[in-house]
């Protein structure tokens, strides 16, 4: 396939597209003085680690300016700062609370996203199964469950292990083969229908983050919100089965809060193409009327690589 003719950016808006409440964290990291501290080298674009400062607040956040974005094939130019806020303000509309909260404001570096940084729980020795080897189950799908048992590897001749979904074979060091599991999560069940909602490319294993009191925080959304099936997730480990109940509840939300002229519509057309707004609510509609998590497609790879 033709890589598509490049199209410039729009212009930013930084301002926010409705005042934030007075002393939440969206108006601390909205209208808080922006210190970079570092930047976080093993990302692909320009990840800094700052602090925001606002009426004697404190918190620490991850600042991507989109002068700092790389050049992607498939996605315009300067747009990956605005589809992470736009992932933020739809997760937020599902009533989850799976998405760091996240703005657009300028920064010392220009316009970028600002997002809250969530401190990982640390995981205790032994949590991560070695190859071949069945991980421990865990606890059980409404409790809190370490990072390090969201992802395992498990015995490939054998059915995933209770308490786990199986995801694809995959190669481990000195030529063998193992089970690629998840955990049958319902923190990540969620996950995976906002990845389906918001055509989420890049679901990888870093992207999935357990904060101490065991919230599950995802994290990445850049390369969403494409008007062409793009889904590529670990998560395919309900691919096929009914929706939960709480999930279509929280669909039915999104889809009334998608009206022509609602509140969401507003802010998400400063920060999408109309076409990946008529995009989004297709895909919505689409998940209402199958009721079923989708299944992987045939046109695109269906695990982003490297996984984790």
């Amino acid at each position: 396939m033709p890589a598509p003719e490049r199209v410039p950016p729009g212009p930013v808006t930084t301002a926010p597209a409705e005042p934030a409440p007075a002393g939440s964290v969206t108006a601390l990291l909205t209208g808080g003085e922006l210190t970079v501290r570092g930047r976080i080298a093993e990302a692909s674009n320009a990840v800094l680690h700052c602090t925001v400062v606002h009426q004697g607040r404190t918190a620490a956040c991850v600042y991507k300016p989109v002068a700092g974005e790389q050049p992607l094939w498939d996605f315009p130019d300067g747009t990956l700062a605005q589809r992470e806020v736009a992932a933020y303000e739809v997760c937020a509309a599902l009533g989850w609370e799976l998405i760091p909260p996240t703005v657009l404001r300028e920064g010392p570096y220009g316009p970028g996203m600002v997002q809250l940084w969530i401190d990982q729980a640390d995981e205790e020795p032994g949590e991560r199964a070695g190859p071949g080897g069945a991980p421990e189950a865990g606890e059980n799908a409404s409790g809190p469950v370490p990072v390090g048992h969201l992802l395992a590897l498990a015995d490939a001749e054998r059915p995933a292990p209770e308490g786990w979904r199986a995801i694809g074979l995959a190669e481990v060091p000195g030529g063998g083969t193992a089970l690629l599991v998840h955990a049958d999560d319902a923190r990540l069940r969620r996950l995976a229908v906002l990845d389906a909602v918001i055509n989420n490319s890049d679901r990888k294993g870093g992207h999935l983050l357990t904060s101490a009191d065991g919230r599950l925080h995802g994290i990445d959304h850049g390369v969403t919100f494409h008007t062409e099936d793009k889904l590529r997730t670990l998560l395919w480990g309900w691919a096929g089965e009914p929706l939960p109940k709480e999930a279509v509840t929280a669909l039915g939300r999104l889809a009334a809060a998608l009206g022509e002229d609602a509140p969401l519509t507003t802010r998400l057309a400063a920060l999408l193409t109309p076409a990946e707004v008529a995009a989004l609510r297709d895909r919505v509609a689409a998940l209402l009327a199958s009721g079923t998590h989708p299944v992987p497609g045939g046109e695109w790879p269906a695990i982003p690589w490297p996984p984790v």
